[in-house]
């Protein structure tokens, strides 16, 4: 039966027997160092046959036992050796068959800047320069998501808590599991096949969704694989990966990181409770302005109800205004057809004023004195235009190489008919033409002589 380990011995010289203390003195250890953390360097490894490791982890001043079972050494990554210095998390407890007080190590990592942290880091600030962490290319959580795929582990109660909260929250959304392993060597595998499957199926959003565990358990979200996958999908994912302080390359790629795979459930499932009371608001709001918007409505119809007259009435004004408008009409035609007589007589009156008959004998009249003025007119212009030809021609003989070739000259022309001037223009034996008064003659040059 379980006994308070800080309970005291009584005065009356309580004994206890070695197990009883062994017993008590375990209780105590655990109770107080449920869980720690402790860097050593690795000596006295021994691995027997049932798969448990046993090793002691010692400093420069001290050194402790420790047990890791089998269990939890198959998911240590790294070879472990004496010298080996780690990072050692498990319960203080002590081995009652011996009394021997011992660490039983859950998680071991190697110490200070060990292989896979260095590893984490370098991949993270490859796909960093690379963009993959970028937000412009994050997509957004659909705000009223239809169908959430989940891809998880079947068992566990990581699958349970994120179909409780969408059961309380939001239990009209479909959700569908893509299984898959979540740790250990074929994990990756699995996971981008499960990533690859679950985009194709047309989810509104994908979580990715696992417990919390050491960086060894959920280093198959670090793989570089398994974040170009991620990146490639065109569904919007939410990582939920380990516990708050755990974090993986899958949560910088995710478009949205929960901390919990329960939150990761809160983020994608609206709370239906919520959602009915804004939903009763806006309807309160809507009932309100129907109100208000009626009651505008019914004043407006009785101002209008009051501006109403009745038809007989508008019948009555509108046959007056019927029998005014008629009497204006008749004013207005006698008015028009009296300027319209005016008028005809006012131009009856030009007209008779202009009428032919009265202006054809002053035109016969005129039209005779014009047929006598006419054959004056043209003899004495024809006198007028024969003397003037005559005065021409006159001046015209006094200039005419025709009235010098009558006084006895000729022209002499060169073959292509220009006149000859001086007796440079001629060459010995060139034949000329002599034109006289009556007729021509072909000469040629015998001497051709300049003038002195």
């Amino acid at each position: 039966m379980y006994s308070d380990p800080f309970q005291r011995l009584g005065l009356d010289r309580e004994v206890l027997t070695v197990s009883q203390l062994n017993q008590r003195a375990r209780q105590l250890l655990e109770d107080v160092f449920p869980q720690v953390w402790v860097e050593g360097e690795i000596s006295n490894l021994a691995r027997p046959s049932s798969g448990h490791l046993y090793f002691t982890l010692k400093d420069a001043g001290a050194q402790v036992r420790c047990a890791l079972f089998r269990g939890n050494a198959a998911r240590v990554r790294q070879a472990l050796r004496d010298g080996l210095a780690v990072r050692a998390r498990g319960r203080v407890s002590l081995y009652e068959g011996r009394g021997d007080y011992q660490l039983i190590v859950d998680t071991l990592e190697p110490a200070g800047d060990g292989a896979l942290r260095l590893a984490f880091e370098a991949l993270r600030e490859q796909l960093a320069a690379e963009g993959l962490f970028a937000e412009e290319r994050k997509r957004t959580l659909p705000a009223h998501p239809r169908r959430v795929g989940i891809i998880s582990s079947p068992s566990g109660a990581v699958i349970r808590d994120i179909v409780s909260v969408f059961a309380r929250r939001a239990p009209h959304i479909e959700l569908t599991l893509i299984p898959s392993a979540v740790q250990g060597h074929e994990a990756t595998a699995q996971l981008v096949r499960a990533l690859a499957l679950a985009d194709a199926q047309g989810f509104d959003a994908l979580v990715l969704a696992r417990g919390g565990g050491s960086l060894e358990d959920l280093w198959c979200f670090n793989e570089e694989v398994l974040a170009r996958a991620i990146a490639a999908c065109s569904t919007p994912i939410v990582s939920a990966v380990g516990h708050e302080t755990d974090v993986t390359i899958a949560d910088f790629v995710a478009d949205v990181r929960a901390p919990t795979p329960s939150a990761a459930a809160e983020l994608l499932a609206p709370d239906t409770q919520a959602l009915r009371q804004r939903l009763a608001d806006l309807q309160a709001r809507l009932q309100r302005r129907l109100r208000q918007q009626l009651s505008q409505y019914q004043q407006q119809l009785d101002a209008l109800t009051r501006r109403l007259r009745h038809p007989g009435e508008r019948l009555h004004q509108q046959a007056q205004r019927l029998d005014e408008l008629e009497l204006r009409l008749q004013r207005a035609l006698l008015s028009h057809q009296q300027r319209r007589q005016q008028s005809l007589d006012s131009l009856s009156a030009r007209l008779h004023a202009q009428h032919p008959a009265r202006a054809l004998p002053q035109a016969h009249q005129r039209l005779h004195a014009l047929a006598a003025r006419l054959p004056r007119a043209m003899q004495a212009l024809l006198r007028q235009r024969q003397q003037q030809l005559q005065a021409s021609a006159q001046t015209l003989q006094a200039v005419s190489p025709l009235a010098t070739l009558a006084r006895g000259y000729s022209i002499l022309l060169d073959a292509d008919g220009r006149a000859i001037r001086q007796s440079s223009d001629t060459q010995p034996g060139q034949q000329l033409t002599a034109r006289l008064q009556h007729g021509t003659l072909t000469i040629r040059v015998e001497k051709a002589e300049p003038s002195a």
